[in-house]
């Protein structure tokens, strides 16, 4: 048997955003390997093997993965959203690169998946409907300094920004000083929204001026967008025209 590795995203919640093409792979599968919550989203079967790993520890699950493809085994790394944002793509990758040179001839994949940030920008319209980027907010694998330069940069340069793990119980104080650097560069009106639990049936979404939003309105189930100079509400809806003033 042949084996393989491809690297799925299970999108933010609703099992209905799943692609077929993960559908696909996860039913070709011998192996799921992943976070705990992530591999319980995959129904048992007979034939299949489920790896449930906890969370900071993504090397030796994308280490596990590799093993056992190049043992012949069919193996799905399951993670959420999609794999290529802040998720197990890099890590498998990373893994490859210190592995053993037999693992670069497996065949390997990455199939998407809808991230929680684009999710949560559809349920509240289009804030991101112009330029914009990412950031983790999590301090684990990058120097807080540096999580500060990039939003002031950010921005300065007039993104709307989408932010993952943005509050935990570990580092409760850090969102309040995001919240300072963005009322620095945006001021008190700009909009800013919180979504959380995006697409399950415990979705909330609130939308505040910059002024008004306070760190507890988030915690790692949340997905922060903010907006830019440009971004206004209509109705209930949050978008950012297409061209810039």
């Amino acid at each position: 048997m042949t084996g393989w590795v491809q690297v799925a995203g299970l999108g933010p919640g609703d099992d209905g955003m799943i692609t077929q093409e993960v559908r696909d792979a996860i039913e070709e599968a011998t192996d799921i390997v992943g976070y705990i919550p992530y591999v319980r989203r995959i129904a048992p079967r007979d034939g299949l093997t489920l790896h449930e790993t906890d969370n900071r520890v993504e090397l030796n699950r994308a280490k596990h993965a590799l093993e056992m493809a190049s043992d012949g085994k069919r193996v799905v790394v399951v993670s959420s959203g999609d794999p290529g944002v802040f998720a197990m793509a890099s890590a498998l990758f990373e893994a490859l690169e210190a592995g053993s040179s037999d693992w670069l001839d497996l065949d390997i994949r990455i199939l998407p998946g809808i991230t929680a940030m684009l999710a949560a920008a559809a349920r509240l319209g289009a804030p991101l409907g112009h330029d914009f980027c990412a950031i983790n907010l999590s301090d684990n694998l990058k120097p807080w300094d540096l999580i500060e330069k990039r939003l002031r940069l950010a921005a300065q340069a007039g993104f709307a920004m989408a932010f993952y793990n943005p509050r935990s119980k570990t580092r409760p104080h850090q969102f309040g000083r995001a919240l300072e650097i963005l009322r620095e560069e945006y001021g008190s009106r700009t909009l800013i929204s919180f979504a959380k639990d995006v697409t399950k049936p415990s979705q909330s979404l609130t939308t505040v001026p910059l002024g008004d939003a306070l760190p507890e309105m988030a915690d790692m189930r949340t997905v922060v967008i903010v907006g830019n100079k440009d971004t206004r509400q209509v109705g209930r809806f949050v978008y950012t025209p297409r061209s810039a003033e």
